[in-house]
Protein backbone atom coordinates (compact mmCIF):
# COMPACT_ATOMS: atom_id res chain seq x y z
CA UNK A 1 0.00 0.00 0.00
CA UNK A 2 3.05 2.30 0.67
CA UNK A 3 3.65 2.63 -2.89
CA UNK A 4 0.63 3.53 -3.91
CA UNK A 5 0.60 6.81 -4.86
CA UNK A 6 -2.00 9.15 -2.44
CA UNK A 7 -4.32 10.35 -5.25
CA UNK A 8 -4.64 6.43 -6.38
CA UNK A 9 -5.52 5.58 -2.80
CA UNK A 10 -8.29 8.59 -2.39
CA UNK A 11 -9.72 7.39 -5.29
CA UNK A 12 -10.09 3.91 -3.83
CA UNK A 13 -11.34 4.99 -0.02
CA UNK A 14 -13.47 7.57 -2.30
CA UNK A 15 -15.16 5.23 -4.31
CA UNK A 16 -16.27 3.02 -1.41
CA UNK A 17 -16.61 6.16 1.36
CA UNK A 18 -19.65 7.38 -1.77
CA UNK A 19 -21.69 4.48 -0.96
CA UNK A 20 -21.35 4.76 3.20
CA UNK A 21 -21.94 8.15 2.78
CA UNK A 22 -25.19 7.49 1.08
CA UNK A 23 -26.52 5.18 3.09
CA UNK A 24 -25.79 6.92 6.18
CA UNK A 25 -27.98 9.94 4.36
CA UNK A 26 -30.73 7.71 3.90
CA UNK A 27 -31.16 6.43 7.44
CA UNK A 28 -29.91 9.69 9.85
CA UNK A 29 -29.80 12.63 7.29
CA UNK A 30 -26.98 14.52 5.39
CA UNK A 31 -25.74 16.24 8.50
CA UNK A 32 -24.98 13.12 10.31
CA UNK A 33 -23.50 11.77 7.09
CA UNK A 34 -20.79 14.27 7.12
CA UNK A 35 -20.13 13.95 10.10
CA UNK A 36 -19.24 10.58 10.39
CA UNK A 37 -17.16 11.01 7.22
CA UNK A 38 -15.37 13.79 8.61
CA UNK A 39 -14.84 11.46 11.46
CA UNK A 40 -13.62 8.94 9.43
CA UNK A 41 -11.20 10.53 7.30
CA UNK A 42 -10.05 12.46 10.33
CA UNK A 43 -9.37 9.65 12.69
CA UNK A 44 -7.19 8.14 8.99
CA UNK A 45 -5.33 11.26 8.77
CA UNK A 46 -4.53 11.25 12.63
CA UNK A 47 -3.10 7.41 12.14
CA UNK A 48 -1.35 8.19 8.83
CA UNK A 49 0.68 11.11 10.61
CA UNK A 50 1.91 9.09 13.45
CA UNK A 51 2.70 6.08 10.95
CA UNK A 52 5.13 8.68 9.12
CA UNK A 53 6.71 9.96 12.47
CA UNK A 54 7.51 6.45 13.64
CA UNK A 55 9.67 6.35 10.87
CA UNK A 56 11.96 8.50 12.15
CA UNK A 57 13.95 8.98 15.53
CA UNK A 58 13.19 12.71 16.41
CA UNK A 59 9.99 14.03 16.37
CA UNK A 60 9.21 15.34 12.97
CA UNK A 61 10.33 18.83 12.02
CA UNK A 62 9.08 21.23 9.13
CA UNK A 63 12.10 19.82 7.47
CA UNK A 64 10.85 16.61 8.00
CA UNK A 65 7.46 17.58 6.89
CA UNK A 66 8.94 19.29 3.37
CA UNK A 67 10.72 15.82 2.74
CA UNK A 68 7.62 14.01 2.56
CA UNK A 69 5.37 16.38 1.03
CA UNK A 70 6.06 13.91 -2.36
CA UNK A 71 3.92 11.55 -1.16
CA UNK A 72 1.04 14.15 -2.11
CA UNK A 73 2.39 15.66 -4.85
CA UNK A 74 3.57 12.52 -7.11
CA UNK A 75 1.95 12.07 -10.31
CA UNK A 76 1.66 15.78 -10.36
CA UNK A 77 -1.47 15.11 -7.94
CA UNK A 78 -0.47 19.11 -6.17
CA UNK A 79 1.50 21.85 -8.32
CA UNK A 80 2.98 23.95 -5.65
CA UNK A 81 4.28 27.16 -5.61
CA UNK A 82 6.90 27.83 -2.32
CA UNK A 83 6.32 30.87 -0.56
CA UNK A 84 8.92 30.10 2.64
CA UNK A 85 10.88 27.24 4.14
CA UNK A 86 12.47 27.40 7.30
CA UNK A 87 12.87 25.82 10.73
CA UNK A 88 9.42 27.63 12.09
CA UNK A 89 7.78 27.72 9.31
CA UNK A 90 6.26 26.46 5.83
CA UNK A 91 4.34 28.70 3.69
CA UNK A 92 3.52 27.25 -0.10
CA UNK A 93 0.39 27.89 -1.94
CA UNK A 94 -1.39 24.92 -4.21
CA UNK A 95 -1.88 26.16 -7.65
CA UNK A 96 -3.66 22.76 -8.92
CA UNK A 97 -5.48 19.81 -7.36
CA UNK A 98 -5.91 16.92 -8.79
CA UNK A 99 -7.93 15.01 -5.92
CA UNK A 100 -10.28 17.90 -5.93
CA UNK A 101 -10.64 17.49 -10.28
CA UNK A 102 -10.88 13.55 -8.98
CA UNK A 103 -13.67 14.22 -6.55
CA UNK A 104 -16.01 16.39 -8.84
CA UNK A 105 -15.35 13.55 -11.81
CA UNK A 106 -16.19 11.57 -9.50
CA UNK A 107 -19.62 13.44 -8.28
CA UNK A 108 -17.92 13.82 -4.81
CA UNK A 109 -17.09 17.59 -5.09
CA UNK A 110 -19.46 18.53 -2.72
CA UNK A 111 -17.73 16.05 0.25
CA UNK A 112 -14.22 16.25 -0.96
CA UNK A 113 -13.58 18.35 1.37
CA UNK A 114 -14.35 15.77 4.23
CA UNK A 115 -12.22 13.44 2.41
CA UNK A 116 -9.14 14.95 1.34
CA UNK A 117 -8.90 18.76 2.68
CA UNK A 118 -9.64 18.22 6.09
CA UNK A 119 -7.00 15.48 6.52
CA UNK A 120 -4.39 18.36 6.26
CA UNK A 121 -4.61 19.74 9.78
CA UNK A 122 -5.42 16.40 11.08
CA UNK A 123 -2.18 14.76 9.93
CA UNK A 124 -0.28 17.20 11.76
CA UNK A 125 -2.01 15.78 14.97
CA UNK A 126 -0.58 12.29 14.52
CA UNK A 127 2.61 13.39 12.81
CA UNK A 128 3.47 16.21 15.23
CA UNK A 129 1.48 17.87 17.48
CA UNK A 130 3.88 21.01 17.37
CA UNK A 131 3.26 21.60 13.79
CA UNK A 132 0.30 23.86 13.71
CA UNK A 133 -1.27 24.43 10.23
CA UNK A 134 -3.89 27.33 8.95
CA UNK A 135 -5.68 27.59 5.84
CA UNK A 136 -7.98 30.01 4.44
CA UNK A 137 -9.66 28.76 1.45
CA UNK A 138 -8.83 25.87 -1.14
CA UNK A 139 -9.55 24.88 -4.86
CA UNK A 140 -12.34 22.71 -3.71
CA UNK A 141 -14.39 25.01 -2.28
CA UNK A 142 -13.98 27.06 -5.53
CA UNK A 143 -10.92 29.19 -4.63
CA UNK A 144 -8.39 29.86 -7.16
CA UNK A 145 -5.53 28.56 -4.64
CA UNK A 146 -4.90 26.60 -1.43
CA UNK A 147 -3.11 28.95 1.27
CA UNK A 148 -0.81 26.32 3.36
CA UNK A 149 0.72 27.46 6.30
CA UNK A 150 2.40 25.58 9.05
CA UNK A 151 4.06 27.04 11.71
CA UNK A 152 6.42 25.53 14.90
CA UNK A 153 4.19 26.63 17.81
CA UNK A 154 6.06 28.27 20.46
CA UNK A 155 7.50 26.98 23.24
Amino acid sequence: MKDLPILERRRIEAMILKHVFDVIVERAGREEAEAVIGETCSRSAIEQGKTLAADLDHAPTLEDFAAIMPNWTREDALQIEPIEMSAEKMDFNVTRCRYAEMYREMGLGDIGHLLSCNRDGDFCIGYNPEIEMTRTQTIMKGARHCDFRYRMKKG
